[in-house]
């Protein structure tokens, strides 16, 4: 997994961006926005790192911040134009990336990993019951 990130953070890179940044733009792309918590849920980022890295990407004017409607208290973010341009244009590059990746492996050794996985997860849900 450290590979991929550090292959897709190389990438993003290109673009002036940090892993982090880019992780958000990609969560916000393809919505009209959400509010941190649900963007903090959503990319696993901390609540006091996802302030900073949400700063930095308003300051390089690819989202934007708004208090929520419903809970003055919250705010809400969501790609500006240039975010969403900059998602439209760099996401799909990322994914061929990571398809080249993977073009090798077949169906078969997708169907085994998934089970794999899926028994890590059990594994690690029984370990905290």
């Amino acid at each position: 997994m450290q590979g991929f990130e550090r292959f897709s953070s190389d990438f993003v890179r290109q673009y002036g961006l940090t892993h982090a940044q880019f992780d958000i733009i990609a969560t916000l792309g393809n919505t009209c926005g959400m509010s941190y918590k649900e963007l903090g849920q959503k990319t696993l980022i901390t609540k006091g790192t996802l302030t900073g890295v949400v700063d930095r990407l308003e300051q390089k004017g690819l989202v934007i911040r708004e208090r929520c409607p419903r809970d003055k208290r919250s705010y809400y973010v969501r790609l500006s134009d240039a975010g969403e341009q900059l998602f439209q244009d760099v996401f799909p590059k990322l994914t061929r990336q990571g398809q080249h990746l993977f073009a090798a492996y077949t169906d078969d050794d997708f169907s085994r990993l998934e089970t794999t996985l899926t028994g890590l997860k059990q594994a690690i849900a029984n370990g905290h019951s």
